[in-house]
């Protein structure tokens, strides 16, 4: 065809637009009634056009992203089979979570270390495993989420001490690539805006900047988890990008590209009426793409009350090669670029987010103010206000608040404890606590089962 359908018709303005649509309103007020505010104060109209471009380029992964499996390490010869078998069936990169140190050797047989890209989540901090680990992989494709300040922002204490901690990161700086990741996902998972969950995380990220240089910008990895809101996830993701290059222009540094690991949140996933998890997850698992993420590792529907379990864990595995494979979806991080929608959302999101980070550099830092306990009550204030819309039903919940089953029972169906622990161990600071939005409404539920 050498004429496309749009080119028979005049463009029409912004203006224009906006002055046919009060005419069909009648007389009734265009921004009370077709504008709404989100909590970070993002209006939202009712129609984009060309003007809402901001023809900014965002670096985006070329080669699409990895479909990763998380495992927990306990039984060395029992990961590795189940990592070998994910594999197999379609997986591209293993998310490893351990508490303690292992055997690496048997963890990684069979397993192709150049080509298999690698994430290693510990809860411990030991520099010489970490560093010897590093060395046997030898691979620019290996990730480790080590993460002192989010540890610290999380448990409420550092692994052994503020300067100890810091002390045990420098010769691994030093001898490994990859060795940092920032935790934006303990923000999301808290109940933060996405405002204030883009902001703290680049804030947490600057304090490695200021302690150990700018050039320690290029090993440090990036975790996020996105929730339901679809386009506003997309546009996060999006928005973390120009905020990370923003902030190491202002440091002369040419390396811009984050590296972004992305699993959806756990804030919105239910205890009854579960399978509606699986629906949140592939939604989620579609912003995390659409967003740019480098590695999506999806949860299992029943991962907030069943140990990890092999149907389970393949249901989320399928979900991201279905959007791979049959979606087309490999290839489709620029998906966005040309949204008018997107991207408006994606630059005030940036700017709100910058506004406040601004602020918590001024006040003196985020670890400054995580120690004051500022940016634990902001989370609070926002998490509140989105636990209040859950209760007036503003925020829906299907199978929770809206349209529930009262013959669903859970009680002996349980087997991990799926509440916010009460943690009676003495602290350094107010630790921040990842909390689902429907626990209260749960608690009282399963306290009615024997009733």
């Amino acid at each position: 065809m050498s004429k496309f359908l749009f080119d028979d018709f005049e463009p029409i303005s912004a203006a224009a637009w906006k002055q046919k649509i009060q005419a069909d309103l009648k007389g009734a007020d265009y921004n009370k009634t077709l504008l709404w505010q989100t909590e970070e104060g993002i209006v939202v109209k009712p129609f984009y056009t060309k003007e809402d471009r901001s023809n900014g380029k965002i670096n985006v992964p070329k080669n699409g992203f990895n479909i990763c499996q998380t495992l927990f390490i306990d039984d060395e010869k029992i990961v590795n089979s189940l990592a070998v078998d994910a594999l197999k069936r379609g997986a591209m990169a293993l998310h490893f979570k351990a508490d303690k140190k292992f055997d690496y050797q048997k963890i990684l047989k069979n397993i192709d270390i150049q080509k298999t890209t690698l994430y290693f989540q510990f809860s411990f901090l030991d520099a010489a495993f970490q560093i010897e680990l590093s060395k046997f992989c030898n691979s620019e494709n290996v990730f480790f989420q080590t993460d002192i300040i989010g540890n610290l922002a999380e448990n409420g204490n550092w692994f052994i001490g503020l300067k100890e901690d810091f002390k045990q990161l420098e010769p691994v700086i030093e001898s490994t690539k990859n060795c940092i990741s920032v935790s934006g996902d303990l923000y999301q998972n808290a109940g933060a805006t996405i405002a204030q969950e883009l902001a703290y995380t680049l804030a947490h990220a600057n304090e490695y900047l200021h302690h150990f240089g700018k050039e320690v910008a290029s090993k440090i990895s990036f975790k996020f988890s996105v929730g339901s809101n679809y386009f506003f996830e997309i546009a996060k993701l999006r928005a973390f990008r120009i905020l990370w290059e923003t902030l190491l222009n202002e440091y002369e540094l040419k390396h811009s590209e984050a590296h972004i690991f992305t699993q959806p949140s756990l804030r919105n996933k239910t205890l009854y009426d579960y399978n509606v998890n699986m629906l949140r997850t592939t939604s989620e698992s579609m912003s995390a793409i659409l967003g740019g993420s480098n590695a999506v590792s999806s949860i299992s529907y029943d991962a907030v009350y069943h140990k990890s379990n092999e149907f389970g864990e393949r249901i989320a595995r399928n979900q991201l090669l279905i959007l791979k494979e049959e979606s087309y979806l490999q290839k489709a991080q620029s998906f966005a670029e040309g949204s008018y929608y997107i991207e408006a959302i994606t630059n005030q999101l940036a700017e709100k987010a910058l506004e406040i980070f601004k602020q918590t550099e001024k006040a003196g830092g985020f670890l400054h103010q995580l120690k004051a306990g500022t940016i634990q009550k902001k989370i609070i204030e926002s998490a509140s206000i989105e636990e209040k819309k859950l209760t007036a039903k503003k925020i829906v919940l299907l199978g929770t608040n809206m349209q529930t089953n009262k013959n669903d029972k859970m009680q002996h169906d349980i087997e991990l404890f799926p509440f916010v622990k009460q943690r009676n161990i003495k602290t350094l600071i107010v630790p921040i606590n990842r909390k689902r939005l429907s626990e209260n409404i749960e608690k009282e539920r399963l306290a009615q089962e024997n009733v």
